[in-house]
């Protein structure tokens, strides 16, 4: 993986949290309430430049961008507009690099787009919904190499750091003009990349989500392939969102053969870590089931599945697979989904059918990849 050049990141300021910048402000001299002032201009009021940061006095912005400080958000690059009102945006990295960045609003008293968050009304009736979810991205690329995932193609690139995963989620609240918690906002860590091969900065980025930034852990969700010690790690966080997994087979051959991750960490070994994980009151681990016609999408496919998750405290999302240029499986019928749904529903598991967003702009689960290589609908 290409690292992340260390001269690319000095002296940016999004990414750095509450003691960085408490240590930054004192080696200047300062009192140490420009802290403050320095993580609401960034993280609150998502100041574009020092030069806004109105509580600083003249002479402190002078010196500190003179010293070469800058606050480093990320620019959007291009931005899609779906027929159902998704946005993808192509996010445009200090380096070159981009990732892309999804928003999928809900409207008035619908069901949430990941078939997991319930949500309150924000009361946001003008704008035509009242919660929406800002799908993230973690990597440059992934390297887990799923067979049915169009983002696999690229491989992987780099790492994202923690101010670039938070300046995604700042670029998307400015552009929709909301902010939270006022506004019922919910983060998915499902874009690029595999969040649990990035665990220091995405657990970085989840803290000053949390603390700076004002999005409740609760309205949180990430979702890993199955890197088995980190799961074990997350379950220590004293700030974590809540855990998805991708399982996406009912047994070892099939899951090996679309997601060769398998091979490291059996089914065995993974169902074993979730049912270890230690959930907080009335929380349950979901896992995410993407179906491939002919492949995974039996009704024997879900027993196998009825047994593996018997007596865990879960639930299952169904996604019928999101096609794009390069993916060699086809998407499930209407009833094959519905009969799978219905062998998990009558063995007690809650199971969801997974409500596909942003299709037609390769915005859905799976489809990420990056805008300037694939030819899509015009950007808005």
């Amino acid at each position: 993986m290409q690292p992340y050049m260390t001269h690319l990141a000095h002296n940016l300021l999004l990414g750095l949290d509450r003691g960085e910048l408490v240590s930054l402000v004192a080696g200047l001299d300062e009192p140490a309430y420009r802290a403050q002032q320095l993580l609401d201009g960034i993280y609150r009021k998502r100041l574009e430049s020092i030069d806004r940061i109105s509580t600083f006095p003249q002479a402190l912005r002078s010196k500190l961008v003179g010293d070469g400080y800058t606050i480093g958000l990320p620019a959007v690059e291009k931005r899609f507009v779906s027929i159902d009102g998704t946005v993808r945006y192509l996010i445009a990295l200090t380096d070159g690099q981009t990732v892309e960045t999804v928003w999928m609003p809900e409207g008035d008293g619908g069901e949430a787009g990941d078939g997991t968050e319930a949500g309150d009304s924000a009361q946001n009736g003008p704008r035509g919904w009242d919660r929406a979810t800002i799908c993230v991205s973690s990597q440059v690329g992934c390297a887990v190499d799923c067979q049915f995932c169009l983002t696999a193609l690229l491989g992987v690139k780099r790492n994202l750091t923690a101010g670039e995963i938070v300046g995604q989620v700042l670029r998307v609240l400015t552009d929709q003009n909301v902010s939270p918690p006022q506004d019922r906002v919910n983060l998915v860590f499902m874009g690029m990349g595999e969040p649990f091969l990035n665990y220091d900065n995405f657990i970085k980025a989840v803290r000053l989500l949390v603390e700076e930034v004002g999005i409740a852990e609760s309205r949180m969700t990430v979702s890993t392939a199955g890197i088995v010690p980190r799961i074990h790690d997350f379950g220590l966080e004293a700030i974590r969102p809540k855990l998805a997994i991708s399982l996406n087979a009912s047994n070892d051959e099939t899951r090996t053969r679309l997601m060769p991750i398998n091979r490291k960490w059996s089914l065995a070994t993974l169902i074993t870590a979730a049912r270890d994980f230690p959930l907080r009151n009335r929380e349950r681990i979901t896992f995410e089931y993407v179906l491939l016609d002919g492949v995974n999408d039996d009704t024997t496919n879900a027993e196998e599945v009825v047994t593996l998750l018997r007596g865990l405290p879960s639930k299952v999302n169904l996604i019928a697979l999101n096609p794009g240029p390069g993916i060699d499986f086809l998407t499930p019928t209407a009833d094959r989904v519905s009969a799978f749904q219905n062998v998990l529903i009558k063995s007690g598991i809650p199971t969801f059918v997974r409500r596909p967003r942003g299709r037609d702009i390769f915005a859905a689960c799976g489809q990420l990849k990056r805008t300037v290589e694939i030819a899509t609908s015009p950007a808005l």
